[in-house]
């Protein structure tokens, strides 16, 4: 049975990873010091659970230890905002803390190190939908954090033949998200809307975004560790919703009447996005199953369920 290490395998994208793993029969092991991760996201699944931080220089023998095939690198500092206001933190994170991770992985000779990237590494976009071959002109320390991260594995691949395939992830969305510690605006609005408050909307509400439901991404991953080639591909569901118009529909979906405040732009913001997944699709075999409109029920459901209080009816 393949072995699979799954880095910050207790947060919001990484656990639905670690159950698309375990459908698949691959045996997990899950590293995470919970600084964001949510232990019940993971409590019952049948997995080795480890406290260990990526930025300590301990993770490196400890991952060795361990002795996996497959690494899913998901540890992060996530937000935007944080980075603009904490570089150095974003820097620590996920630049030292993923190159630790790569250097066990190659201590390890793993088959193939799977790393989440994002669409912040393309900054302000000259053309949509945004292709992998866009120029990449980061916006932002954490898209420059994630782009520094991508050229350390084209180099170790280069230098140490270590096989790795890059997602760059657009906008993820779905249950668990966390509204405080990862930010997500769909996960922001559905804890709003589901506690009757009035989520902010920054700017005119104008700027676009391509969301990608969250189980979809899990997919994306475990086929991306059979990948024969080095890859660099889009995550992303193609579409394009503007935050006014995802509002209405998040509306709808929790049958609410709460109005949006708005407020100033936030330095660090792309104006619009949206990616291709044309090559995601044929070298992945790889489809995004679950359409907007879906997703963001399914999302406001387990909101609802989470605050064990009915939603709004009309």
């Amino acid at each position: 049975m393949n072995r699979v290490l799954v880095t910050g395998g207790a947060g919001f994208i990484e656990s639905h990873i670690v159950e698309e793993l375990l459908q698949q029969n691959f045996e997990v092991i899950v590293i995470d010091n919970f600084s964001t991760g949510n232990r019940m996201n993971i409590e019952k699944l049948p997995i080795k659970l480890f406290y260990h931080d990526i930025t300590k220089e301990s993770i490196i023998d400890f991952i060795v230890s361990l002795q996996p095939d497959y690494i899913i690198h998901q540890a992060a500092q996530v937000s935007v905002s944080e980075s603009v206001q904490n570089p150095l933190f974003d820097e620590n994170v996920n630049i030292k803390g993923s190159l630790h991770v790569i250097d066990a992985a190659i201590k390890c000779s793993v088959k193939k190190i799977v790393f989440a990237s994002s669409a912040a590494v393309y900054g302000n976009p000259v053309t949509l939908p945004v292709q992998i071959n866009h120029s990449t002109n980061p916006e932002s320390p954490y898209g420059i954090s994630k782009l520094t991260v991508e050229q350390y594995l084209q180099m170790s691949n280069k230098l140490y033949k270590l096989p790795y395939s890059i997602l760059r992830y657009s906008n993820v969305y779905g249950p668990r998200q966390d509204a405080k510690g990862e930010g997500g605006v769909v996960a922001i609005f559905s804890d709003r809307l589901t506690k009757h408050m009035s989520p902010v909307i920054y700017g005119d509400g104008e700027q676009t975004r391509d969301f990608i439901y969250v189980k979809d991404v899990a997919k994306a991953n475990v086929k991306a560790l059979f990948v024969k080639d080095n890859i660099c591909v889009n995550v992303s569901s193609c579409q394009s919703v503007s935050i006014n118009e995802l509002f209405q529909m998040m509306r709808d979906a929790a049958k609410s009447d709460v109005i949006a405040i708005h407020q100033e732009d936030r330095p660090g913001d792309i104006r619009h996005s949206i990616l291709s997944n044309k090559e995601t699709k044929e070298l992945l075999n790889w489809e995004p199953l679950i359409n907007l409109s879906h997703g963001l029920n399914e999302t406001i459901q387990y909101y609802g369920k989470k605050r064990k209080m009915p939603l709004l009816h009309n």
